[in-house]
């Protein structure tokens, strides 16, 4: 897993510079009167915004184009490089690092039924090139206290050599969430994620990267209040903390990042198709609900 840890420290070294600046009017919610999510779709359809529809505080960070909850997958070198650091082939839901934004091709809204759909065409991350050969859909419901969304990437292009540690999905959380718990054989765990200084390319000491045999995760505050994210059949996963100049908040240059990670090279025809569960609530409140959620989804399989 050193690749995708690498990669993506890399990845937070530069890009907290590179902030953007997003339109109000390009933002579609889903409010179901208990929690609210809303996505950019100037910036892919990404989702930027989850939050309890009492108060409406943002628990996300978008800093930049690589900052949301979304897809983004790594191939082979493609002697690319962005910032002067050389990349790898890096289709990403958002949009490039120089903030050009992915192509909509599809966008529905449901509020009756608390659904959103879009599809769009990415962008690599690092040369800005479109990526016709990786379409991108999100399916977005909510119901009660949890968000499902579920993520499918159709790839058509060449062949791939590498196999890569796979972000599913990438998730960039306001950096006042600092503290980073996961369930390891049913068991609350809390390790201080392993932090990135502004303009550093090496992190300091902490858990880079993990398996939560329960397959979820989460960042809490002081309190233990926060956002759980839940990737089922997914245990590996990776995690760091990004100080930038210490603003945090959802446009905050500091964030709170973890993924969910599988391991997969890509082949022209593979389809990537999963569902990520997101809630908000006590550590209590989130561990239970995903449990609860696990042992009915075991039910159904068993049927």
């Amino acid at each position: 897993m050193k690749k995708i840890l690498s990669l993506v420290l890399l990845l937070c070294s530069s890009c907290i510079f590179a902030e953007s600046k997003d339109s109000k009017d390009s933002w579609a919610y889903l409010d179901n009167g208990t929690v609210r999510i809303g996505i950019d779709r100037s910036r892919g359809g990404c989702i930027g915004f989850f939050g309890q529809s009492k108060t409406q505080r943002n628990l996300l960070n978008h800093f930049d184009e690589g900052r949301f909850v979304q897809q983004s997958y790594y191939g082979d070198k493609d002697g690319s490089n962005w910032n002067g650091n050389p990349w790898i082939y890096n289709p990403v839901q958002g949009g490039s690092w120089d903030k050009q934004p992915s192509r909509m091709l599809d966008f529905k809204v449901n509020q009756k039924d608390h659904s959103l759909y879009s599809k769009v065409e990415p962008r690599r991350w690092s040369s800005a090139k479109p990526c016709p050969e990786a379409i991108m859909e999100q399916q977005i419901k909510l119901k009660d206290n949890i968000a499902s969304i579920t993520f499918t990437m159709n790839y058509s292009g060449e062949d791939h050599n590498d196999e890569r540690h796979q972000e599913m999905p990438a998730v960039f959380v306001d950096g006042a969430l600092k503290k980073f718990y996961y369930s390891k054989e049913g068991k609350l765990v809390n390790e201080a994620p392993l932090i990135l200084a502004e303009g550093a390319k090496a992190g300091k000491k902490g858990l880079g990267l993990g398996k939560s045999t329960s397959e979820w995760v989460a960042y809490v505050d002081d309190n233990q209040w926060g956002v759980g994210i839940y990737t089922p059949g997914t245990t590996d996963f990776t995690v760091y903390k990004a100080l930038g100049d210490g603003t945090t908040g959802p446009d905050g240059s500091a964030c709170s990042y973890v993924a969910p990670l599988r391991t997969f090279t890509l082949k022209k025809g593979l389809k990537v198709e999963y569902t990520v569960y997101m809630t908000i609530g006590s550590l209590k409140q989130i561990k239970s609900r995903f449990e609860a959620l696990k042992a009915k989804q075991s039910l159904q399989e068993k049927k």
